[in-house]
């Protein structure tokens, strides 16, 4: 006879399969912890879900829409769905958007069928995201996290949504160039609806401040844009031995995917203990927002990502590295071809290069004029009414086609 566990012993088992769970699975994958028993029989009254199928690493990638996105909640109401119960607690903590975790299609099935969602968002080309993508009676519209010259901007998985949001004419461009049998009308410019940088205001006697953020090693060769393993400790030890003051800012994901990557960041995060490099007030950024990032810095040296682009309204010097992976794809670009470019053998003198830049700042006219081609203006407040304009835009053509009268048959 089997007599029944224990609630304690059941809960412990319980418990330790989840962190088996975790430990077990491939990165990018979520946990699949979800909170379906008690959705079995909800209804959701919001118009718009955001899906977001993603680990806790990847969370930065929602954080920059959630305030947009409350904005949007105002006007149709807006619940995010996640398939990771960490993702979720960390949401949950960060915005009070609805934060709902569901592991099942069925589901899934049920929230959709017996709510009001209309409006499908998405930031991330998640393959999980078809698990939503099936649905018809929604709209579905792809928004991303942010606008880069990365190879995945122009990537061919934006064929699957009905819209997508981009920030301006670079977008709208480098889809153009790129993809093949693509309809341009389904790209909406509406700028980037997020806080621009405010001013620099360097206190009494700091040195000048040089923001290191470098991406991520990227998912495969031709996205190997991360400067870290070949351009990082050299980059900084020039910077700090000429007096300059160094804030480094990794990317949430650095090392995910490469072990030689995950050393290099570690080795160059035990750099910034050193006495001589604390010294000059150099410093690991301690997790604050882009916008207080960029505040706080006189010039940018950054990867080819979107952070490139996002620095532009500050109207301070930029400098792009050059990746060393020889699978990297870099396109020809307004943005690479405006701004001064270190390669790993120049890394160990870039303090030339920056001092040249803050002093000078020769390409500052060519960056200016790069603002509205890449982010359609400087102007958040007004990008925000775009946005939520264009989503209530989507809904009215969403809900005339759903309501159509049906066709004839012959």
């Amino acid at each position: 006879m089997h007599l029944p566990l224990a609630a304690p012993a059941v809960r412990l088992r319980a418990r330790g399969g989840r962190l088996l769970r975790r430990r077990l699975l491939p990165g990018g994958e979520p946990d699949a912890i979800g909170e379906d028993a008690q959705l079995s029989n909800r209804v959701l009254d919001q118009r718009v879900v955001v899906f977001f199928p993603e680990p806790p690493r990847n969370a930065y990638q929602l954080e920059q829409w959630l305030r947009p996105l409350e904005e949007l909640d105002r006007r149709q109401g807006v619940t995010l769905i996640t398939q990771d119960s960490r993702t979720t607690a960390m949401l949950r903590a960060a915005t009070p958007l609805t934060v709902h975790c569901v592991a099942r299609t069925a589901t899934l099935d049920g929230l959709v069928a017996r709510g009001r969602l209309a409006l499908a968002l998405y930031v991330s080309h998640h393959p999980r995201n078809f698990q939503l993508l099936r649905y018809p009676s929604l709209a579905h519209v792809y928004l991303g996290h942010g606008e880069s010259d990365k190879a995945v901007s122009a990537s061919n998985q934006v064929k699957a949504y009905d819209c997508t949001f981009v920030a301006g004419q670079a977008a709208v461009d480098r889809i153009a160039d790129e993809l093949i049998w693509f309809d341009l009308a389904k790209l909406v410019r509406i700028g980037r609806p997020l806080a621009h940088p405010a001013e620099r205001h360097r206190p009494e006697g700091q040195r000048a401040s040089v923001l290191y953020a470098p991406t991520w090693e990227g998912g495969q060769p031709s996205m190997a844009y991360c400067s870290v393993p070949t351009h990082g400790e050299a980059l900084v030890r020039s910077l700090v031995g000429a007096g300059l003051r160094v804030v480094y800012r990794p990317h949430p994901r650095t090392g995910a995917n490469r072990r030689d990557v995950a050393v290099a960041a570690a080795a160059l995060r035990r750099l910034f203990d050193e006495p001589a490099v604390r010294a000059t007030g150099s410093v690991l950024d301690p997790g604050r927002s882009l916008t207080e990032a960029f505040a706080d810095a006189d010039l940018l040296i950054t990867d080819i990502s979107s952070v490139a682009v996002e620095w532009l309204p500050t109207g301070r010097p930029l400098v792009v590295t050059t990746p060393s992976e020889p699978g990297a794809v870099v396109a020809p670009s307004p943005l690479l071809d405006a701004v001064p470019r270190l390669d790993r053998a120049a890394a160990g003198s870039a303090a030339a290069l920056v001092r040249r830049c803050l002093d000078e700042d020769p390409e500052r006219t060519a960056r200016t004029a790069l603002v509205d081609h890449y982010l359609g203006g400087y102007d958040a407040g007004a990008a925000l009414r775009r946005f939520l304009d264009a989503c209530e835009d989507v809904l009215t053509a969403r809900d005339a086609a759903r309501h159509r009268a049906p066709r004839a048959v012959e």
